[in-house]
């Protein structure tokens, strides 16, 4: 998710691109001639594209790419990304999702020809080095969990969720338990992925209430806790940002029903180091990498949820699994019979393997501890910075992340919508806003241990500044943001119906009309087009 910046934020002595630029599509820059590169002959040996494709593969006119020079290629694209707010540029606290500094150093290291060069196909036997770090990330992630076995296949977060509960479903048909475990607890501060997980496998979620006190309400697990359920979902630290200090009886309890404990691994940052969740009775976990590890979010990304399990569980992981031979070289063995399969092509997001493998190698020894420890400090320092201007939504110590409330700008007029827009007007990315769902106008924090103390009370400061506002002059902030290429839009259309080509108006009668289904549009040739 991106966010406008203020003018004169980037382009050089406070000086934006012209107005009339400002807005431009790379097809209103173009003009018939011009070009960035020079392409050499495709090579392609005859008989030709005409014998490899056939004929529904093959256009019927070329498509109308935009024509434009390498200058104003680079400065269209320079323009667009000094319309974004990221982690390179300000403060990003986006709750939950742990938007830490992305080090240059990991970038280094993936681009490093002997893994940035190599290709899934080749023999493993060629790129032995490349299997190596797979190979050591996995036993770094058993250390860093607790569990005992790991693969780094799911690319994401949510994929580790769906991985991780196909493991345990295939688990329980082993035992013929199968058809009667369909149940899959989860409070209902989880994240959304944790059900719709649960639905993609084939069960169903039940939710259990969160206690008073913002823990799970042992009761409600108590109460729907039988012989139906085949694991506990659970985020621990919880999305409110608090530790579930009774998760060992938990496990206990679920573990005596037949039931497993899967951690969803999303707040792992808090724990990186000093508390290891298979010590707390977790059976199964994803760790996401863009998150903890450092790897980059969204569009740098791709993301990576590997997933971690107990020894009983390493029979259903996915294939291939990565093992050494005796004469110590490694080698991918695809012959387990109880495993659910691959979910992904090849091994995984290789890149960000690389990553967070150079991540963890730099955090070696008391300094990863030091990162929880960091990450916790910065949120409870937003904690009681802000605590009199905003209402906290559970009473005491936060961990990674502090969730805080909007209600009583809400009851002077003024939502938690209108303070994330105003964040942007004051050059900051807003937090996560309306999540957790049980926590009303919820504003959720998490500045990780990459800040320093000095962003953070500039954070402060204009949190403190929008609470005063509210209370003053609650019109003029929900009028935010005034300063950015584009005001309010609606969010929810954008999400469901995004715009995301480029459509040409009918074609001039002398010219062939585009072929259906074309994303680029006839610009190049003078076509007017519409957006």
């Amino acid at each position: 998710m991106s966010a406008g910046v203020r003018p004169g934020q980037a382009g050089g002595a406070g000086q934006g691109p012209p107005p009339e630029l400002a807005s431009r599509t790379i097809f209103e820059e173009s003009r018939p001639g011009r070009m960035a590169v020079s392409l050499p002959e495709p090579g392609v040996p005859s008989p030709g594209a005409e014998a490899l494709l056939p004929a529904w593969a093959r256009r019927a006119v070329p498509p109308a790419l935009p024509e434009v020079g390498e200058l104003q290629l680079v400065r269209h694209y320079t323009r667009l990304s000094q319309k974004n707010l990221g982690i390179d540029t300000t403060f990003y606290p986006l709750g939950s999702c742990t938007m830490k500094y992305n080090p240059r150093l990991n970038e280094q290291i993936a681009a490093l020809p002997g893994l940035a060069d190599i290709h899934p196909y080749q023999d493993p036997d060629q790129v032995q080095g490349a299997l190596e770090l797979f190979y050591e990330l996995e036993q770094l992630l058993a250390q860093l969990t607790g569990l005992e076995a790991v693969s780094l296949q799911p690319a994401a977060g949510a994929h580790g969720e769906l991985t991780g509960l196909m493991c345990i479903r295939a688990w329980h048909v082993s035992r013929g338990e199968a058809a009667r475990r369909t149940r899959v607890l989860i409070p209902d501060s989880a994240h959304g992925t944790n059900p719709a997980s649960v639905t993609l496998c084939g069960m169903e979620a039940v939710p259990v209430r969160t206690a008073d006190n913002g823990r799970v309400h042992l009761a409600d697990l108590e109460r729907k806790l039988d012989e139906r359920v085949a694991a506990f979902m659970i985020t621990n630290p919880s999305t409110l940002g608090l530790f579930e200090s009774e998760l060992p009886a938990m496990a206990e309890r679920l573990h005596a029903a037949g039931a497993l404990v899967y951690l969803d691994g999303a707040n792992l940052n808090a724990m990186l180091g000093v508390i290891r969740p298979g010590d707390l009775g977790v059976d199964v976990m994803h760790v996401n990498l863009h998150k903890t590890l450092s790897t980059p979010h969204g569009g740098g990304g791709p993301g990576s949820g590997p997933i971690a399990v107990r020894s009983f569980l390493e029979p259903f992981l996915p294939v291939p699994r990565i093992v050494r031979g005796e004469d110590g070289r490694l080698r991918l063995e695809t012959d387990r019979p109880q495993s659910i399969g691959r979910v992904k092509a090849f091994l995984g997001h290789a890149g960000m393997v690389w990553r967070a493998y150079a991540y963890l190698r730099a955090h070696s020894g008391r300094d990863l501890a030091g990162v929880a420890k960091h990450a916790v400090l910065n949120a409870n320092y937003i904690r009681v910075r802000l605590r009199d201007h905003y209402e906290v939504a559970y009473p005491g110590m936060c961990m990674h992340e502090v969730v805080l409330s909007a209600r009583r700008q809400k009851r002077l007029g003024a939502s938690a919508l209108d303070i994330a827009k105003g964040l942007l007007d004051r050059g900051f990315h807003p937090p996560t806003i309306y999540f957790p769902l049980i926590v009303p106008e919820a504003l959720m924090i998490e500045p990780t241990e990459t800040e320093t103390r000095e962003t953070l009370d500039r954070f402060c400061d204009a949190m403190i500044e929008l609470a005063e506002l509210a209370a003053r002059d609650p019109e003029q902030l929900r009028q935010a943001p005034r300063t950015l290429p584009v005001r309010r839009l609606d969010e929810v259309r954008a999400a469901r119906q995004p715009v995301l080509r480029w459509r040409a108006e009918p074609a001039p009668a002398d010219r062939p009309p585009l072929a259906e289904g074309d994303a680029c549009a006839a610009a190049s040739a003078g076509v007017p087009a519409t957006r």
